[in-house]
């Protein structure tokens, strides 16, 4: 029995690549995201899927809703897919965390670094593996389409590849990207990454 799962990064929001959101409120898609997410509906329309799962955030709910109306499934919220919980560093600009010793340490080795307030990579990602196995025992095997957050991804798909939580910088996981994740009794296998290409003139 394998459990396939479409990992897709929530689309596009104005504060993309200048605010390190975290679990913020409010951060909902623009234009841009509203057309990637149409997009994502239509590239995953075809594939089966018995159910669509979404982060609790406003960006990963409106990235996900297309999807679940195209497949005629309604949107379950799935809280082991949240965002990697920054604590005080939520709503931070990049450019403002720069030569913070602790934003250093962060990005040295997040496995063992906690942001202010927040949970480590490692504890992220127990977390959402405990997640994935439940879905696995829930579903059996299924296709399943999970709306989550780029790190969150990277730390699945890290698992799955055998690397530590600290290479989650060696790939990257683009806005609206789907990724595709196969989980069964003999262990997990990575079948796609970062797919972008199905987004066209929204990628």
């Amino acid at each position: 029995m394998t459990t396939t799962f479409y990992l897709v990064r929530h689309a596009a929001h104005d504060r993309l690549g200048r605010v390190l959101c975290g679990r913020m409120p409010g951060v909902r898609l623009g234009c841009e995201g509203r057309a990637q997410a149409e997009a994502l509906a239509a590239r995953l329309a075809g594939e089966g899927l018995a159910a669509v799962y979404a982060s609790p955030l406003e960006r990963a709910q409106e990235t996900a809703a297309p999807v679940a109306v195209r497949a005629g499934l309604p949107l379950a919220t799935l809280a082991a897919l949240d965002e990697i919980d920054v604590g005080a560093w939520s709503g931070r600009d990049f450019d403002a965390l720069h030569g913070d010793p602790d934003w250093s340490g962060w990005n040295r080795a997040r496995h063992v670094t906690r942001p202010p307030g927040g949970e480590t990579a490692l504890e992220a990602q127990v977390r959402l593996l405990r997640g994935l196995e439940e879905l696995r025992d829930r579903h059996g095997e299924a296709r399943l389409a999970l709306v989550s957050h780029a790190d969150v991804i990277k730390l699945a798909i890290a698992h799955a590849l055998g690397l530590g939580a600290d290479g989650l910088q060696r790939f990257e996981i683009g806005p609206a990207s789907v990724s595709v994740l196969v989980i069964g009794a003999w262990g997990a296998k990575v079948e796609s990454l970062n797919e972008r290409a199905f987004l066209g003139t929204h990628a």
